[in-house]
């Protein structure tokens, strides 16, 4: 039992005093990284990735209105991804975990309670650890499947900062028979398009995170899940613990609040990787031999997510997939028809501006709807504007609210 305890306390050490073991959470990704392979960059891979990132922003200057977002380009293996973007998933994944850590204590008797006396603390951060394990591992396989900072596209990475992880490049690129260098620079016109939108759009990084908080904040406990899964834990096997499966524990509520948080969160993710797509195939094309391939496998790949990606959907209960991608696409395309480059990338000026769920039905409609051109003549996408960023889960602020502060 000494032992045990000894263990115990460990595992729960520096827990960082929120609901989540983040310092697990990293060792655990770290660890399983590890195991798997995570090769170092090498000199001829960074100079690949500074090379390619260099040519698309090129390719999209004349397919974009929104300058180039990109202040340092960078190669990363799959550790340093965890690393970089660790803070970004502590904000999205921290309301839920708290719930359960929640739920968790709510389990233990008050009677119990009393009796526990200073094992109470560890009680109350067993669901960290647990959920910290967890996360870890499925974190640790999401970088063995990500290819550049912006590829579930959230911004998840440093502002300003583009990212290729070169080995899950090249694993890709095996697994789709295609050159190598030809993936690397489609995957470089997608990481330089999300970054001109994030880094140029200043309310909409705020806008996105908070559409993923408001739905996370709808997701419910399913206790007879915790119960389960404790009713697994063997006292005398502290490993025990961190093999626990917590899938299932999280559940979205069927309420109208939570569809309306789901539409709009999946409204959001499509906008924005509906408009990355149109960007890079009309930068790309005629350009790169297999564009029409890459582009399909790329559609493909975030409109049904990979393993990893499922095994996290599972673990918090939330999806990052835009399941309207080739509607918004073609709402892109359409806009870009009718209204030109400029028309288009304005409509970014302001969430207000933006297609809703209702409009993907109809593009060519939108797109050819009344539109006031002389509000947009003047529009400088070069300077910063619109509304300053707000917090995730506080209201979003009017345009003449913000400080015209430039963040993503």
């Amino acid at each position: 039992m000494q032992q045990f305890m000894a263990q115990l306390q460990q595992l729960f050490s520096a827990s960082g005093g929120g609901p989540v073991n983040w310092d697990l959470a990293r060792q655990v990704a770290a660890s399983q990284l590890a195991a798997a392979g995570d090769p170092a960059v090498s000199p001829y891979e960074r100079n690949a990735v500074e090379e390619a990132l260099r040519l698309a922003d090129l390719w999209l200057e004349p397919a974009s209105a929104l300058p180039s977002g990109i202040q340092t380009s960078v190669a990363w293996n799959r550790n340093e991804w965890i690393y970089k973007t660790l803070d970004v998933w502590r904000k999205l994944c921290d309301p839920v975990a708290s719930r359960m850590v929640g739920a968790m204590g709510d389990l233990v008797p008050p009677e119990a309670r009393a009796q526990l006396g200073p094992m109470q603390s560890m009680v109350a951060t067993l669901g960290g650890a647990l959920f910290g394990g967890q996360l870890g591992q499925a974190l640790g396989s999401l970088a063995a499947e990500v290819l550049s900072a912006g590829d579930i596209g959230l911004p998840l990475g440093p502002a300003g900062t583009a990212a290729l992880i070169p080995a899950n490049i090249k694993a890709y690129g095996e697994g789709l028979e295609l050159p190598e260098d030809e993936v690397r620079l489609y995957v470089a016109l997608r990481e330089a398009a999300h970054q001109r939108l994030f880094q140029h759009v200043p309310w909409l990084r705020g806008h996105v995170l908070s559409a993923v908080e408001m739905y996370a904040s709808g997701i419910r406990v399913n206790r007879e899940a915790i119960e389960e899964a404790m009713g697994r834990v063997d006292p005398t096997d502290p490993e025990s613990m961190q093999a626990i499966a917590l899938e299932g524990i999280f559940t979205p509520e069927d309420s109208p609040a939570q569809k309306a948080s789901l539409a709009r969160l999946e409204t959001a993710l499509a906008l924005v990787e509906g408009w990355v797509c149109h960007v890079v195939d009309s930068a790309a094309g005629g350009r790169l031999p297999n564009v029409v391939r890459l582009a399909e496998a790329f559609r493909r790949r975030r409109a049904a997510g990979g393993p990893a990606e499922q095994t996290f959907a599972a673990l918090v209960g939330l999806e990052l997939r835009p399941r309207r991608l080739r509607e918004a696409a073609a709402l892109w395309a359409a806009l870009t028809e009718h209204r030109g480059i400029a028309g288009r990338d304005a409509l970014w000026g302001h969430p207000d501006l933006l297609p809703s769920e209702e409009d993907f039905a109809d593009p060519v409609a939108f797109a050819m709807s009344e539109f006031d051109i002389s509000e947009l003549e003047n529009f400088d996408f070069t300077a910063p504007g619109g509304p300053e960023e707000q917090t995730p889960g506080q209201p979003e602020q009017r345009p003449d609210d913000g400080d015209g502060e430039s963040r993503s």
